[in-house]
């Protein structure tokens, strides 16, 4: 495609996601379904550009003030992802005098919320919580994440796939803490990869697979994924399982729910069970009370930990739709213990940043809650065999609490209980 032609299309593109009324992974995944013209650096300029401009909206709309065209074409310049000199070649003179005036600007000299690029409501309670460490964070939420895979161990051994991923061109490291995961440099098709067609791996992000870890879901036993999503917790947990026992997927998305059925045929499980539910109520939810072993409450949250991958959701959260969310976080994780067996333990998670999403939530459960003891996360990492355990948790070893700028990881919390014996 022609530089001016493809300067145009990334200008039309973010003309659609900044409206917002969507997420932004789904816009612009139908206009390449309305494009299907286009290549695959075609798509990679397209998409990279739109998710820089949301990562640097606040920092870029202030430099687009002094230029002129549209409002998106500015943006879309500052942002473009592709070489400089194929951009230079799409712009006009005056535009290219803006653009390097754009490049001269000192960010030591700008404002704080042009460099950190959020909105003030979000600002206020992660200095609270991170003090001078909230600058390291907001810098690497503007980065782009990596891609993280996780070996199905049921099938195949971690050092034997990633022999087979550098065979086939890709550079892959073991994750730092997840004994399953592969971390990949850039943004490979793995859906043309043979270890992706049969099973072998799946991505979810190191964090993720950690949730799993803390379940420590076993043979035989009875497990429900409360929130399952797409389906990836409960496929390292069904492995973890190594496919024997009862894994029930439970999800008031019948839609999400289909996504994980060709994850789940790859996947050579059988014991997963997945089912609709209408909400957290749900008769079938009620049949399951007291005889579940291990239940993951992985719940509908603010996102604000994903940031790196979804950074259009800073934009679309509110203050009055994380008091829903609260609300409904609580309501989720006190229907999903009733689940529980004596012995059984449950592990609330989000991938929020927030406190009050977080440990609010779980302080709140324990004191409603005096017939669960709550376990140190800490302690269950380092029975999980996990490098560096205490430096993935908080200062009391309670609570998990993963964090992009230290870790790696997308941002994580959990907490976890055990039915004290009856």
């Amino acid at each position: 495609m022609h530089p001016k032609a493809l300067l145009d299309a990334c200008a039309e593109l973010l003309a659609q996601v900044l409206k917002f009324d969507h997420p932004a992974d789904a816009v612009v995944s139908r206009y390449f379904r309305e494009h299907r013209s286009l290549g695959p650096r075609e798509r990679a300029t397209l998409a990279e550009t739109a998710y820089a401009v949301l990562r640097r909206k606040l920092l870029f709309e202030h430099l687009a003030g002094s230029g002129s065209g549209s409002r998106e074409r500015r943006l879309a310049i500052l942002g473009f992802f592709g070489p400089r000199d194929f951009l230079q070649s799409a712009l006009n003179e005056q535009e290219k005098a803006w653009l390097a005036h754009c490049d001269a600007v000192d960010p030591s000299t700008l404002s704080e919320r042009h460099r950190h690029n959020l909105p003030e409501w979000l600002v206020q309670p992660l200095k609270a919580q991170l003090g001078d460490d909230f600058w390291p964070l907001a810098e690497a939420l503007n980065a782009t994440a990596p891609l993280d895979l996780r070996v199905n161990m049921l099938t195949d051994k971690r050092e034997d796939v990633r022999r087979e991923l550098e065979l086939a061109g890709l550079h892959a490291r073991p994750t730092p803490y997840s004994p399953w995961g592969l971390r990949l440099d850039g943004k490979p098709a793995l859906t043309r990869l043979d270890a992706f067609a049969r099973g072998a791996i799946e991505v979810q992000d190191e964090g993720s697979q950690l949730l799993a870890l803390l379940a420590d879901a076993r043979r035989g036993q009875m497990v429900v994924d409360f929130c399952a999503g797409a389906g990836g917790k409960t496929l390292a947990l069904g492995a973890a399982m190594r496919n024997t026992g009862r894994l029930y997927a439970f999800d008031v998305s019948a839609h999400r729910l289909e996504n994980l059925k060709p994850r789940l045929a790859r996947s050579k499980l059988s014991n997963v069970h997945p089912a609709a539910i209408a909400h957290e109520r749900d008769d079938r939810v009620k049949r399951l009370a007291g005889k579940i072993d291990r239940v993951i409450v992985d719940a509908p949250c603010s996102g604000l930990g994903t940031l790196r991958r979804n950074p259009d959701l800073k934009w679309r959260q509110s203050p009055q739709a994380l008091a829903e969310l609260t609300a409904k976080q609580a309501a989720i994780l006190e229907s999903a213990s009733r689940l529980l067996k004596s012995g059984g333990r449950i592990v609330y998670a989000t991938c929020s940043l927030l406190r009050a999403e977080n440990e609010d939530i779980a302080a709140a459960f324990s004191a409603s809650h005096p017939g669960l003891r709550r376990l140190s996360v800490r302690e269950l990492l380092e029975s999980a065999k996990i490098d560096h355990a205490a430096g993935l948790c908080s200062e009391d070893g309670v609570d998990l609490r993963l964090w992009p700028h230290r870790h790696g990881t997308d941002g994580f919390y959990a907490a976890a209980w055990e039915k004290v014996q009856g």
